[in-house]
């Protein structure tokens, strides 16, 4: 039990030597360290944990070499991971099979299994360490700290890598001396919109004495998002302790975590996390021999997106229906059950305990001018490093996908990278040397959003790429304003109409009327940015829509109503293959015999065709085409 922050202390210290000797060696154990995260999960990760331990037990092993699993390693397009302490020998894409010769070869025999190292596609050679692999040069790690190096169910682990350090200093201060710590951090909310974190909590702290909240809004539900949901898998003691400074400094006594049911991982390490911390005295009654009480609370949600706007998510936390409330008063002066709240997101409260443990002026030291520390991104799309990346503010776009992501895959053309999710816009090749900060994504016509980022190539059709969000918006809507739940309906036919090629430029110059009045009229975020990715792709792409219109053509060939699939019949040699697999019939002879071929070449009916691209797919010769 620890009672105070003499007890806090030693027992800080004896889990940081733990911690540091397992590292080092110094404990003479081999440490194999294991990808937790969901994505390696999905890939057998567990299975793979499972089969070390049963070869160790079988090898008498037991008092030389530990296993077990930490969060997520971010660079998901190459897990499942097995690390090797002390020599920090990184190896990727593990499978089950492959224990076995790792026990064999490295365990026992001492040797690398080179074949499960990492192989840099630039110089070729083989890379032993995880810090010499270009997608982790670059990168800073405070919102992840601990994440991917530490077990995540383990208070000993999270205590030896610094947590409720933080909270100790911030116990030591004058709860006013909080707040102007992480005003001067620069700190902004990391959950989409960049307001001023140390703000917030001021509002809330200036609100008459008695009861107030803390709420960590874990509902991530961007399409291809990931960063809170990695950071709660990771190491949930960060982000409990983020809470706690948030509640000593308004004077809270009562913190929520609302997470979408969808992640049942970070719910799990969540709720051991606290139980573990309570048991400890870390959460409860007279915290570290202090007057402050503090207890945490799990609130699930059922995954409606509009729970991410703030004041639907304490709507849902009271019970009632995920709509959100008209502002002001906001929730720093009536928040949850009408008390004074302050909802932050899990990467901006993963950052709090940094601050208080290392200091403000480290944290801001760190980005730009106007948006200081790192942000995390999910990495995803058309790029060959999909992943979770954690980077100074600042970064360039061009860094992030190509330094970072190691660039478009298939050497095809970069496009256009979406940021921000469905509330965002998508910038260009043009944007590519565009510093990452709030102020700059929103002046180039996009946001920073939760920390999602898609990127696209020559592939992709942009009116296609804007009626999926728009699609994914329809659905989460909550109805509760007409501009939002008319009107993101009616800009949904409106594109499909022009996927179609049933639209005119009529409709186009009414699809973006619509989109301007949506944007100045509805009642809370989801409404406001819902036509940003129609309106930053017309801003960037206007040719794309007009060929869909006038010409009848996709140019990017996605747009199934407005493509055909065509046989060149110089290429065809004939095999009949593509007839064989065409669901339809919709492949017949030709009379004509290609020279230097034997067999008659084929061609598609357009009429019967219905675009399922199974001949195209099965064709060795690369005769059949989009046209």
């Amino acid at each position: 039990m620890i009672k105070n922050f003499e007890d806090l202390s030693n027992k800080t210290c004896e889990c940081h030597k733990a911690l540091d000797a397992k590292f080092s060696g110094s404990d003479g154990k081999r440490h194999l360290v294991l990808c937790g995260g969901t994505g390696c999960l999905s890939s057998d990760s567990a299975v793979i944990l499972a089969e070390f331990e049963k070869q160790i037990k079988e090898r008498g092993l037991e008092d030389k070499v530990t296993v077990n699993q930490a969060g997520c390693f971010g660079f998901c397009s190459q897990g499942p991971f097995v690390k090797i302490y002390p020599e920090d020998t990184l190896y990727r894409m593990v499978k089950v099979e492959d224990v076995t010769e790792i026990m064999d070869k490295d365990i026992v025999g001492g040797e690398i299994v080179e074949r499960l190292l990492y192989v840099d596609p630039l110089t070729k050679e083989k890379v032993k360490k995880q810090e010499d692999i270009t997608f982790y040069k670059k990168q800073v790690r405070i919102a992840l700290h601990g994440c991917g190096r530490i077990n995540p169910e383990k208070l000993e682990e999270g205590l030896g890598a610094g947590a409720f350090e933080g909270l100790s200093r911030a116990l030591k201060m004058d709860r006013q001396k909080v707040i102007d710590e992480v005003l001067a951090s620069g700190i902004r909310g990391r959950g989409g919109a960049g307001f001023p974190t140390g703000r917030k909590w001021q509002f809330a702290y200036n609100q008459p004495e008695g009861e107030k909240y803390v709420i960590c809004n874990g509902d991530e539900g961007d399409p291809g998002a990931f960063m809170d949901r990695s950071i709660l898998e990771g190491n949930p003691l960060a982000v409990i302790e983020g809470m706690m400074i948030a509640g000593y400094a308004i004077g809270a006594q009562n913190g929520y975590f609302y997470v979408r049911a969808e992640y049942p991982i970070a719910v799990k390490r969540l709720r051991i996390a606290i139980k573990e911390a309570e048991e400890a005295g870390l959460i409860g009654d007279n915290i570290l021999g202090t007057d402050f009480s503090f207890r945490v609370h799990i609130r699930l949600g059922a995954g409606a997106f509009v729970c991410g706007e703030e004041t639907a998510l304490l709507n849902s936390i009271e019970g009632q229906r995920g709509m959100p409330r008209p502002r002001p008063p906001f929730p720093a002066v009536k928040g949850l059950w009408q008390k004074p709240s302050i909802v932050n997101n899990v990467e901006t409260l993963a950052c709090i305990p940094y601050i208080l443990r290392e200091g403000s002026e480290k944290f801001a030291a760190l980005g730009t001018e106007k948006s200081k520390g790192t942000k995390v991104f999910a990495l995803g799309g058309k790029v060959n490093n999909v992943g979770l990346v954690e980077v100074p503010m600042g970064t360039t776009l061009r860094e992030l996908i190509y330094d970072i992501g190691g660039g478009i895959p298939g050497g095809k053309e970069f496009k256009a990278i979406q940021t921000g999710g469905p509330s965002g816009g998508c910038l260009t090749a043009k944007d590519l040397d565009t510093p990452i900060d709030y102020d700059t994504l929103v002046a180039r016509g996009s946001m920073m959003g939760s920390g999602g980022a898609i990127v696209m190539d020559e592939d992709n059709c942009m009116v296609d790429v804007a009626k999926f969000y728009m699609e994914f918006i329809c659905d989460e809507s909550c109805g509760k304003c007409s501009p939002c739940r008319i009107g993101t309906k009616r800009m949904l036919e409106s594109l499909t109409k022009i996927t179609k090629g049933q639209a005119t430029m009529e409709d186009l110059d009414k699809l973006e009327e619509l989109a301007a009045n949506i944007k100045s009229n509805s009642l809370c975020a989801l409404g406001q940015t819902a036509p940003n990715p129609i309106l930053s792709t017309l801003t960037h792409f206007r040719e794309e829509y007009v060929a869909h219109i006038v010409d009848k053509k996709c140019p990017a060939h996605v747009c199934k109503d407005l493509m055909k699939y065509e046989i060149d019949k110089e290429k065809c040699i004939g095999c009949g293959l593509c007839e064989r697999q065409c669901p339809v019939s919709a492949i017949s002879k030709t009379d004509y015999v290609a020279p230097g071929h034997k067999l008659p070449a084929r061609v598609i009916d357009g009429e019967k065709c219905i675009k399922c691209g199974l001949c195209m797919a099965s064709c060795k010769f690369k005769a059949i085409y989009k046209n």
